[in-house]
């Protein structure tokens, strides 16, 4: 076995390989650029090279750079992750001829037919796997790709050759969509992967996305681990994984798992690999492509099967026999995780950045499992992608499961950044979810507006109005003992008070009980006991009996509740002064009309406006990207751009201001 490994990646997949390895007694190294000086990864490790300035491509993509770091390290094996190198076999081929260190994943030719995914679905042709109906050939341009998206039928998918997670897909319903589709699509395959190739296939409104996990050893061995169900996806990327699928039957399990074994054998696989499928929802499957390392989602596999894939793929690599058979793989319970990026939801998912303020774990108890590489005092960078942990939990049945997670997910605590655990709980939560009725378009379908907080049950209200009342009283009790108030001003505790949250006001009648209250209203009656301390950010207690767990936060009237998804404002007032409330003016956020910032910090790489131009509602205005993502601003209004104040390509903070509009004679005139 070997002694020593090198982990050419970053942030939290380091850190779990690292786990594994050390286990089995090897030394680790770490890899990391300028901005990763201070991460996580590299305080575990053992040992840690630098590699390059802060951008991937001058850093965690430099081959030369790595291949240094190999040397200098002396490392005998190399574990890429995913992400960034991990599927191109000229590293690889670098790795092993360069180096001499041995490449824990699958051989580079592999690597470069089945990372290719146009060459893929030919080799999946040919092993008798079923395709989806397209054209395995590169598109040259916009006239050729109108022709062929014709011929299949719309609607139709344009996709990055050499991609994958998501990057240079583009969904396309008309030839009026085809031309912003290729450029779109094109132009992030190229950042992306420096290969601009795509082509296109049928897109099927309602499918699932289902893929089995294969393990293959240099001895001709392949086994299949059973399918993981990752339908709930945004923008093509997966956010919640479940493992098994709710939706796959003995018998369709066993053709899925036969034909992605035979696939892993016709290319001479070895490694561990993912054969990814659509599928329709009469049950038909086709082959989308295969993984030519380990998945984001693997630890799902890992909870339901007790087989630890990094394990393997280190023992594979140095020409070990898999120790099982394909009967002896037994799948045990349900499993899920939760990707938590760091993205606000409440502005359309943009990716956030800057220091992590506040970072408070679930407690780690049987059935959860958390990866992650950040830490209280760290920072998400501007540089890479924005998953940021990955939660996961495992259970006998899959709604425990699904209970686990919402409660470990009310417990976690990130502070400093946006990131998207109300959405996560949202989609737990929701009764289609909950039932198994899911496709790839289950978040547009059921937040086609965007994510604006999750609508609470008549449970969750009375959830939070209990916890509305038990905070607001407890800082109310402790502001009656204050010494030295003026006699007969002391905060009255009082048995009435009236509950303001989600729009609506509700009149209470407050009795105190040890640890709690009994609370009163005209639907009947909630009982809450805790032993919650004012400034605890979490709130753990039982309502009704029932264990919660949420989020507070006290505002300059109330507290802001996080709960079941929803984030939630709650005042506690006596019934004169809630009588009094509704006359109080709001103050309202004005957005000016006449500029546009950027809305997050990061690179724009191009504007499409210029001083003089007159511009329509939906109109491109300029690109930004950042976290490895390009995110198109369009204009929601017609205006006269009357400056643009930034120069692509350039690096802009949050909130800086891109373009100016002229403000036209009349509004000229009211502002006089």
């Amino acid at each position: 076995m070997f002694k020593s490994i090198l982990i050419a990646n970053r942030g939290e997949i380091a850190c779990r390989i690292m786990h594994t390895a050390k286990k089995m007694g090897m030394r680790t190294i770490a890899v990391y650029s300028e901005a990763d000086t201070n991460a996580l990864h590299v305080k575990m490790a053992d040992d840690a090279v630098y590699i390059g300035p802060s951008p991937s491509v001058k850093s965690y993509l430099n081959v030369e750079n790595l291949l240094r770091a190999i040397d200098q390290s002396g490392a005998e094996c190399v574990h890429p992750g995913y992400g960034f190198l991990s599927e191109k076999d000229y590293f690889a081929k670098a790795v092993i001829e360069r180096t001499g260190a041995t490449w824990i994943g699958p051989n580079p030719h592999a690597i470069l037919k089945m990372g290719d995914k146009i060459e893929s679905k030919k080799i999946a042709q040919a092993a008798g796997v079923n395709g989806v109906p397209g054209v395995l050939e590169a598109i040259a341009d916009v006239k050729e790709a109108k022709k062929i998206a014709n011929d299949i039928g719309y609607p139709v998918i344009i996709k990055a050759a050499a991609g994958g997670g998501g990057k240079g897909m583009r969904v396309v319903r008309s030839d009026d969509e085809l031309q912003d589709g290729m450029q779109l699509a094109t132009s992030e395959a190229r950042s992306s992967f420096n290969d601009g190739r795509v082509f296109i296939e049928k897109y099927f409104d309602n499918p699932r996305h289902i893929e089995i996990q294969v393990l293959a050893d240099k001895h001709g061995n392949v086994v299949s681990l059973g399918e993981r169900e990752c339908s709930i996806q945004r923008r093509h990327q997966k956010v919640i994984e479940e493992a098994p699928s709710s939706f796959v039957s003995a018998e369709m399990r066993a053709a899925m798992s036969a034909q992605a074994v035979a696939l892993a054998k016709e290319v001479g696989y070895y490694s561990a690999g993912t054969v990814e499928f659509i599928v329709d929802q009469a049950g038909q499957f086709y082959f989308l492509e295969m993984n030519t390392r380990l998945q984001v989602e693997h630890r799902v596999t890992e909870l339901i099967t007790g087989i630890d894939l990094v394990e393997q793929m280190i023992r594979i690599a140095a020409g070990e026999k898999l120790s099982f058979t394909q009967d002896d793989v037994k799948v045990s319970g349900w499993a899920f995780e939760s990707r938590i990026y760091a993205e606000d939801p409440a502005r359309g998912f943009l990716p956030s950045t800057g220091r992590i303020t506040k970072y408070e774990e679930p407690e780690v108890t049987e059935g959860v499992l958390i990866d992650t590489a950040i830490y209280e005092g760290g920072e998400v960078s501007m540089f890479y992608d924005p998953m940021i942990a990955k939660l996961c939990t495992h259970a006998p049945t899959r709604e425990a499961a699904i209970q686990l997670m919402s409660e470990a997910l009310n417990d976690y605590t990130i502070g400093g950044i946006a990131h998207n655990g109300s959405f996560l709980q949202a989609v737990l939560a929701h009764e289609r979810f909950r039932k198994g009725d899911i496709s790839t378009n289950f978040i547009a379908q059921e937040w086609p507006a965007g994510f604006t907080g999750a609508e609470l049950s008549t449970e969750s209200q009375k959830v939070c109005m209990a916890l509305a009342v038990f905070c607001s009283l407890r800082d109310i009790e402790r502001a009656s003992q204050i010494s030295g108030q003026i006699e007969g001003r002391a905060p009255a505790i009082g048995a009435r008070w009236v509950v303001s949250l989600a729009g609506y006001n509700l009149p209470i009648y407050v009795r105190k009980k040890e640890n709690g209250y009994d609370i009163s209203y005209d639907e009947g009656m909630v009982v809450i006991r805790s032993n919650w301390r004012i400034g605890s950010k979490l709130f753990h207690g039982t309502v009704n009996g029932r264990q919660v767990s949420a989020r507070v936060a006290p505002l300059a009237e109330g507290y802001q509740l996080s709960y079941a998804g929803a984030d939630i404002k709650t005042t506690l007032r006596t019934p004169r002064v809630a009588e009094l409330a509704q006359y109080m003016p709001v103050r309202e956020l004005v957005v000016s009309k006449f500029e546009v910032t950027a809305p997050i910090a990061g690179l724009i790489s191009a504007v499409h406006v210029a001083a003089g131009d007159k511009i329509r509602p939906g109109q491109q205005l300029f690109v930004i990207e950042a976290m490895k993502m390009e995110n198109i601003i369009y204009a929601d209004h017609e205006a006269v751009v009357k400056a643009v104040h930034v120069n692509a390509p350039t690096s802009v903070t949050a909130g800086q201001l891109v373009i100016e509009f002229d403000a036209g004679e009349e509004e000229k005139k009211k502002a006089a």
